[in-house]
């Protein structure tokens, strides 16, 4: 089980960038979770490569990325 913790190693916030361009640049790339009516149209993405998970949710008018859990 991921430990609650800041982010301080420049390769985590590497990991983290990488993964938030992807998602900016296609908010599409996550997979769309099971739709609940409080969380509607939430998508989780995760690259492999730099081991970072991301839930975000996107909106009719542009995408907003929130970032509730981060597994680095």
């Amino acid at each position: 089980m991921p430990v609650n913790r800041w982010i301080t190693s420049e390769a985590e916030v590497h990991a983290l960038d990488r993964a938030l361009v992807v998602i900016s640049e296609g908010p599409g790339a996550g997979k769309l979770l099971p739709d609940d009516p409080g969380h509607p149209r939430l998508r989780e993405y995760t690259d492999t490569v730099e081991g970072v998970r991301l839930l975000y949710w996107t909106r009719a008018l542009g995408t907003i990325v929130l970032v509730p859990c981060i597994e680095v």
